[in-house]
C-alpha cells in the first residue's frame, strides 16, 4: 500500500507544483544578491545599514526579553496558583493578541498625547500642566513597550500549556528536597519549560521584525521601512531587493540562534503516571497581588485600548460613508476568505502527498514551503512583486494576441496580493492540517483502499470528514492573520484597494485616529471573537 517517491500519481505532480509555487518566488531575493549595485544602495550601506541593524537589533532583544518575563511568570501564576479570577484570566490574556500591534501603537499614542486623556485630565481636574516630552511614546521604548503588551501572549500561551500539562513529580520533587518557590521557578520551572519559551520568543521576534505599522507611525527605522522608503520614495526596486535579501539574513541568523538556544536537551517521564500540577490556593495579600497583577497587564494590553477605541467610535460615527466602510468590509473578507480557503485546499493537498509518499525528499520539501512564514512580509512582497513581473514579461505575447494592449496584467491584480498571503501564511494552514492528518492516522485510508475506494475518492469520502476539526481551526487562525496583515497589503493591493486594517493604518498615518477607530474595532471584534472560538474548541487542559 505505500508509495515510493517514484510513482507521479496525480497527486505527487499536483503537490509538487504546489510547493515549486511556494517557494520559487523567494529565491528572486537570493539571486537579488548578486546583481550589480547602484549609489543608492552604496550610500546605504555605508551610512545607515548599520543604523538599521542596531535598531532592529534593540527592538527585538528588549521586546524578547520583556515579553518572556510577563509570558512565563503569568504562565506559572494561572498553571500554578488557585487566586480570585483566574479562570477568567487563564483566556482573557490571550485576547491582547487580537490587537494588531499599529492599531495598539496609535491608540497608546491618542491616549498620552497632549489632548488625551491622561493629560487633559492632569491639567483640567489636578492643575499640573507637565511638559508634554514627558508623555511622549512615539520612540524606541514607545515601540518595545507597544510590541511588548500585545505579542506576549505568544509566550504566555505555549508556555502555559506546556506547564499545565507536566507531571507534578518534578515539581514535588524540588519541594521535597527543600527549594522554595523562587528556586523552583528558576532552576526547575525555568529549564524544563526552555522549548517552550524560546519557540514563544521566536514567533514575538518574527512578528517584530514583520511589523511596519508601529515602526513606521512612530518614525522608527528599521529594516522593514527603508524596503518600502527605498521602494516606494527613490523608485529604486534593486535595492529594496538588496535590503530584502539582508533581512532575511538577518531573520536566517537568527532562527539559528533559536535552534542553539533550544539545545538537544528534552525532559521526559520515567513513569507513565503523568499528572497536571495540582494547583496551590493563595490567600491574603498574595492572592490580591496575583489578580491586581494579571489584570493589569490585561488592562494594559486590552482592555485601555479597548475602551478608548469605543469612546473614538462614538465620537466619530457617522463621519464614513456607510457604503464606502462597507467596501472595506467587503474587500477584507473576500481577500481573507479566498486566501484562506487556497492555503487550507493546498495545505491538504500537501499534507496527503507527504503521508502517501515516503522518502527523505518527500519529507523535506514540505518543509521548505512553510518557510514563508519566517519571512517578513515586507521580503516576500519585494519577491512577489518581481516575480509576477517577470511572469507578465514572459506572457505578453499571449497578451498581444487575445488583443490586450497593457503588459502588466497579473502584477497589478488582486491575483498577486492573493499569492502572497498563500506564501506568507501557508504554514499557519499547513501545521494545523499536517496535525490532523497525524490524529486520523492511516487505518482508515488503507481499509479503505483495501476495498477496491481509489485515492481521490478515499481523500474526499474518508479523510476530509475526519479533519472537519483541523480544517476549521486552521481556516479561523489563517483568516485572522490575514485580516489584521499590514506591509504585504499595502505593496501590493491594487489601486484603489483598501482592507479595514490599510484603511485603519492610512487614517492613523494622517492623524485621523479617531477616524481610525471604526475600522479598528471590527477587526479587534472579529479577531478577539475567532480567538477566544479557537481557544475553548481546542482547550483541554484541566481548571
Amino acid at each position: 500500500m505505500q508509495r515510493k517517491f517514484t510513482n507521479f500519481n496525480s497527486w505527487t505532480v499536483t503537490a509538487a507544483v504546489i510547493m515549486l509555487l511556494l517557494f520559487l518566488p523567494n529565491l528572486t531575493i537570493v539571486t537579488g544578491i548578486f546583481t550589480p549595485t547602484n549609489e543608492n544602495w552604496e550610500h546605504m550601506k555605508e551610512f545607515v545599514l548599520s543604523s538599521f541593524i542596531k535598531t532592529s537589533l534593540i527592538l527585538i532583544s528588549a521586546t524578547a526579553i520583556l515579553t518572556i518575563t510577563i509570558g512565563l511568570s503569568l504562565a506559572w501564576l494561572i498553571a500554578q496558583y488557585q487566586f480570585p479570577l483566574r479562570n477568567f484570566l487563564k483566556w482573557a490574556l490571550i485576547l491582547p493578541l487580537s490587537i494588531p500591534p499599529f492599531i495598539g501603537a496609535y491608540t497608546y499614542h491618542g491616549i498620552v498625547n497632549y489632548t488625551g486623556i491622561i493629560q487633559s485630565t492632569l491639567r483640567d481636574h489636578f492643575g499640573l500642566n507637565l511638559s508634554p516630552a514627558f508623555f511622549d511614546i512615539m520612540n524606541l521604548p514607545g515601540a518595545i513597550f507597544i510590541y511588548t503588551m500585545f505579542l506576549y501572549p505568544y509566550v504566555y500561551t505555549i508556555t502555559r500549556i506546556f506547564l499545565s500539562q507536566q507531571s507534578a513529580s518534578l515539581i514535588e520533587s524540588a519541594r521535597m528536597l527543600g527549594k522554595g518557590p523562587w528556586r523552583t521557578f528558576f532552576q526547575v520551572v525555568i529549564p524544563i519549560s526552555r522549548v517552550s519559551i524560546i519557540g514563544g520568543a521566536s514567533l514575538v521576534v518574527l512578528e517584530v521584525l514583520n511589523d511596519y505599522g508601529v515602526v513606521k507611525y512612530y518614525g522608527i527605522q528599521t529594516f522593514t521601512t527603508a524596503i518600502f522608503q527605498t521602494w516606494f520614495g527613490l523608485g529604486d526596486i534593486e535595492s529594496s531587493i538588496k535590503l530584502a535579501a539582508s533581512l532575511m539574513g538577518f531573520v536566517i541568523l537568527i532562527l539559528m540562534i533559536e535552534k542553539i538556544l533550544r539545545g538537544r536537551r528534552q525532559y521526559s517521564y520515567s513513569t507513565t503516571k503523568v499528572r497536571p500540577l495540582p494547583l496551590i490556593r493563595l490567600n491574603g495579600w498574595r492572592a490580591g497581588i496575583a489578580t491586581a497583577y494579571g489584570l493589569l497587564i490585561l488592562s494594559l494590553g486590552f482592555f485601555v485600548p479597548i475602551a478608548q477605541l469605543i469612546d473614538w467610535m462614538i465620537l466619530t460615527i457617522g463621519t464614513i460613508p456607510m457604503g464606502e466602510f462597507l467596501t472595506y468590509v467587503k474587500n477584507s473578507v473576500l481577500v481573507a476568505g479566498i486566501s484562506a480557503t487556497a492555503i487550507i485546499v493546498f495545505a491538504l493537498i500537501v499534507g496527503n502527498f507527504s503521508r502517501l509518499v515516503h522518502g527523505r525528499i518527500a519529507k523535506l520539501l514540505p518543509k521548505l514551503t512553510i518557510l514563508g512564514y519566517s519571512i517578513p512580509g515586507a521580503v516576500i512582497a519585494v519577491a512577489v512583486v518581481t516575480a509576477f513581473i517577470a511572469l507578465d514579461r514572459f506572457l505578453v505575447p499571449l497578451y498581444r494576441l487575445i488583443g490586450m494592449e497593457t503588459t502588466l496584467f497579473l502584477s497589478v491584480s488582486l491575483v498577486m496580493l492573493i499569492s502572497a498571503y498563500i506564501i506568507r501564511f501557508f504554514a499557519i494552514g499547513y501545521n494545523s492540517i499536517e496535525s490532523g492528518y497525524d490524529k486520523i492516522g492511516t487505518d482508515f485510508r488503507d481499509a479503505s483502499r483495501l476495498l477496491g475506494v481509489g485515492l481521490t475518492k478515499t481523500f474526499f469520502k474518508i479523510d476530509v470528514p475526519m479533519l472537519k476539526g483541523a480544517i476549521i481551526s486552521g481556516f479561523i487562525l489563517v483568516f485572522i492573520d490575514i485580516l489584521k496583515e499590514i506591509p504585504l497589503t499595502l505593496i501590493l493591493r491594487p489601486f484603489n484597494f483598501d482592507t479595514l486594517s490599510t484603511k485603519a493604518f492610512q487614517y492613523a498615518s494622517d492623524e485621523k485616529i479617531m477616524e481610525a477607530s471604526q475600522a479598528s474595532l471590527l477587526i479587534v471584534g472579529i479577531s478577539a471573537l475567532a480567538i477566544v472560538i479557537f481557544y475553548k474548541f481546542l482547550e483541554k487542559e484541566p481548571n
